[in-house]
């Protein structure tokens, strides 16, 4: 059976937790994988309380520029794993502390240094959609089903993740999936705001590979300080761009950008 393209020829590193990949690669692009293709990708405990270190490998690997989280199969992730999660809430405190993990690792994504693009096959559901809209960028094949499920659940969805979706797509719109729970088609989460590309499921994953290699060619320094303001709350704009403006004036990026494009060759960041 032929490798999937978004894993082939890659690295993989040394496992954390069942059901979570990390793969590295020479073009620069590192790829996470939900992998329980079985249960739909379902997130167990131990993945969420992996994914902090491993995002933490991945931004320290000198190589990584640039992110894609995906599924293994035709699935991104149905969420959090439904058996586990029962267990969980027979206990207050049990419940407390696993959803204190869920946002530590929602955050963590967040927080990735490199740009982070969401891979979206089949269900993104639950948890699994909540860490896709803690990506930056999301492409979504035309099928896909994209949604978050708590009213369904009697669950209350943690403060972190709903302010992070309203910031994506808007109070009312937030409100829309969170209240009536609905999935939303693959198609339909472009104008919603919750897909930056949407295609064809047999296209998706070249897409998403050939961006992320673009991705690898641009400015670090650029993109980095693009990120970091547009993630920071607007009265912290400055301060949080300061440092950057700095190592502008102080690095190699601007000269070598500009010497590209009056010698009409591409930069070599």
């Amino acid at each position: 059976m032929d490798q999937p393209l978004l894993t082939r020829d890659r690295s993989a590193l040394p496992a954390q937790a069942e059901g979570l990949n990390a793969y590295v690669g020479e073009d620069g692009v590192a790829v996470l994988e939900f992998a329980r293709p079985h249960r739909r990708n379902a997130v167990t405990l131990a993945v969420w309380q992996a994914l902090p270190k491993v995002l933490e490998q991945l931004a320290g690997h000198p190589g990584v520029r640039v992110l894609l989280l995906t599924g293994a199969g035709n699935t991104f992730s149905a969420g959090a794993d439904i058996a586990e999660l029962s267990e969980v809430y027979g206990d207050p405190d049990r419940a407390e502390a696993y959803h204190a993990t869920n946002v530590a690792a929602e955050e963590a994504l967040a927080a990735f240094p490199h740009p982070t693009v969401a891979v979206v096959h089949g269900a993104c559901v639950g948890g699994g959609c909540q860490l896709a809209v803690a990506c930056d960028l999301r492409f979504v094949a035309e099928d896909a089903r994209l949604g978050i499920t708590p009213a369904k659940l009697g669950v209350v969805y943690p403060a972190v993740p709903t302010v992070r979706l309203a910031r994506l797509i808007g109070p009312a719109r937030a409100k829309y999936l969170l209240f009536s729970g609905e999935l939303v088609a693959g198609r339909d989460a472009l104008p919603l705001g919750l897909a930056e590309r949407v295609l064809p499921d047999a296209e998706l994953d070249a897409a998403a590979l050939d961006f992320a290699r673009l991705l690898t060619r641009r400015s670090a320094q650029t993109v980095g300080a693009a990120k970091a303001v547009l993630d920071a709350p607007p009265e912290r704009a400055d301060e949080v761009l300061a440092p950057w403006l700095l190592r502008a004036r102080e690095g190699s990026d601007v000269r070598e950008g500009l010497a590209a494009f009056l010698e009409g060759r591409p930069a070599r960041f």
